[in-house]
């Protein structure tokens, strides 16, 4: 079980990374471009939060059971770099950027007008898509490497 959700985390990533680009993308193109905000926006929005929270699920049930992250001694976990990134910093980083997601979303949703909601998706997402990139840099992985 394990072994197929951390596949599923592992391949989920892509997806979650170039709906978040895509978005981003769109959200600057509608800003500066004064442009409407569709419908296809606000799918494009939730096709990026929702693979984001069921990113998110799956990272937290591994997060428990994943050999990599030691809770037991955490004075020896935060002086090891990889158990310090695992255990702490990847958690906290991705969490940070879901929560970013989420909440340009939903503030893009309280607007009336077009350029404020671009604004908004275009201000958190691009926040997120920042801690996320950090995060996978930090941890000494390629941003579109493959996990073993």
């Amino acid at each position: 079980m394990y072994q197929l959700l951390f596949q599923a985390h592992s391949g989920l990533r892509f997806i979650v990374f170039i709906a978040l680009v895509i978005a981003t993308i769109l959200a600057f193109s509608g800003w500066f471009g004064n442009k409407p905000f569709t419908k296809g926006n606000k799918s494009f929005n939730l096709i990026t939060l929702i693979s984001t929270h069921i990113q998110v699920v799956i990272g937290l049930f591994l997060y428990f059971v994943s050999p990599f992250v030691q809770f037991q001694n955490m004075g020896t976990t935060m002086k090891d770099a990889t158990l310090r990134y695992w255990t702490v910093e990847h958690v906290a980083m991705m969490l940070a950027a879901a929560i970013l997601i989420t909440i340009g979303n939903a503030k893009s949703k309280r607007f009336v007008n077009s350029v404020d909601k671009h604004r908004s998706v275009a201000i958190y997402f691009s926040l997120s898509l920042l801690i996320i990139v950090a995060a996978i840099l930090q941890g000494g992985r390629p941003l579109f490497g493959i996990s073993h």
